[in-house]
């Protein structure tokens, strides 16, 4: 039997194409035996999972685009860009009120990828990491240079996207044999290498662990393996990527509530108008 897996990227704001694009698939009741994602990715994954439509939007379009956690505003409060304990602590938990104990507690086949600073490597954790502390969460959000290290288990931990940008390969390494990836970028995006200024502030702020930044350096490399990857697996059958069918003016850092809202609509659309593509990817009929 197949066994269908869920792959998503990270993207910080431009995660609103994500949302969208989960709550199509909610919206036709289709669902997976797996399902792994990096940064926004990871929360959009949980969202997804409990089948909570609402707290996805409201994330894409509203949370991730607050000044209170993006910004000046996020900058005092944890003295970082983005303000993710604030994030979680009043917009997932306060305002949203999410409840991911029952992920927990009903072991859900879903993992996080957590950049490692101890071992120097991307690692997944699952489901059974979950409290409604979101730390775990945290630890997969949490950009190099713009937020904060996590601590968690007596590691400390960054951001997944650093090695593993697009987690293809998690999803192939658990025995998946059908993969429906989403991206938040354009068919025609050319990711570069880091530039000198963000590899220096890396060098000061990582300086107890070298490893990130030599990650980092190579970043892009890993980047175009894991679309390689997904080349091959889509060309024998197996895969199905699902990216931005138009650029939109937001980057990872910041996007305002109009243009997260058009970029969440563009992702339905673009799954709307790959309904069939989808169902017979899934072996389902209309």
């Amino acid at each position: 039997m197949e066994k269908y897996g869920l792959v998503l990227e990270g993207g910080g704001v431009r995660g609103a194409y994500t949302a969208g694009a989960l709550n199509w698939l909610l919206d036709h009741d289709i669902h997976f035996d797996y399902g792994v994602g990096v940064s926004s990715g990871a929360v959009y994954l949980v969202c997804y999972w409990l089948g909570d439509k609402e707290t996805g939007h409201q994330m894409a379009v509203e949370y991730a685009t607050d000044p209170e956690n993006v910004g000046v505003s996020a900058f005092l409060k944890e003295g970082h860009y983005v303000a993710y304990e604030h994030m979680f602590r009043e917009s997932f938990g306060k305002k949203a009120k999410i409840d991911v104990t029952p992920l927990r507690d009903s072991h859900a086949n879903i993992e996080f990828g957590l950049y490692d600073l101890e071992l120097g490597r991307t690692i997944y954790k699952g489901s059974e990491g979950l409290d409604n502390t979101y730390n775990l969460l945290r630890a997969s959000c949490a950009l190099p240079v713009a937020s904060a290290i996590v601590e968690l288990d007596g590691h400390h931990y960054l951001d997944g996207g650093i090695t593993k940008m697009i987690p293809i390969e998690r999803s192939v390494e658990v025995g998946c044999t059908k993969h429906l990836i989403i991206t938040t970028k354009p068919a025609d995006y050319v990711r570069k290498p880091a530039n000198n200024a963000v590899k220096l502030m890396m060098k000061v702020i990582y300086r107890d662990y070298p490893s990130v930044l030599e990650d980092y350096k190579v970043r892009h490399l890993n980047y175009y393996k894991q679309i390689a990857l997904i080349s091959e697996l889509e060309e024998q059958g197996n895969a199905l990527k699902i990216y931005p069918s138009k650029n939109m003016p937001i980057s990872r850092w910041k996007g305002n509530p109009k243009d997260c809202e058009t970029l969440y609509q563009l992702a339905y659309a673009d799954m709307d108008a790959q309904k069939d593509r989808i169902l017979r990817f899934m072996g389902k009929s209309e």
